[in-house]
């Protein structure tokens, strides 16, 4: 899902089922340690930059950029120097 504004996002991910839509900011060269989380993830990120890594395969996503992960999948994340925003929709 590659939206030009928020509201579009919103209702593309409402749309699609998901039942949480909110924008999320990341510190500058933020580390954030293995983890999973308890939904499922669409997002966008729309500043920044972050290198996401699940299992062996690191991804560096710059704005623009759209990743999905699924329930419970384990991976770490990086943010730049910049630190990073992302329009995050979650599907629990």
């Amino acid at each position: 899902m590659n939206a030009p504004d928020f509201e579009s996002f919103k209702a593309a991910a409402l749309g699609d089922g998901f039942d949480d839509v909110l924008v999320r900011e990341w510190a500058p060269q933020q580390v954030v340690d293995l983890h999973t989380h308890p939904f499922a993830v669409s997002a966008q990120v729309v500043r920044g930059e972050v290198w996401l890594t699940v299992a062996d395969t690191v991804r560096h996503l710059q704005a623009g950029d759209a990743f999905t992960l699924e329930k419970s999948v384990p991976h770490t994340e990086r943010y730049g120097a910049q630190g990073a925003t992302f329009w995050v929709a979650r599907a629990h």
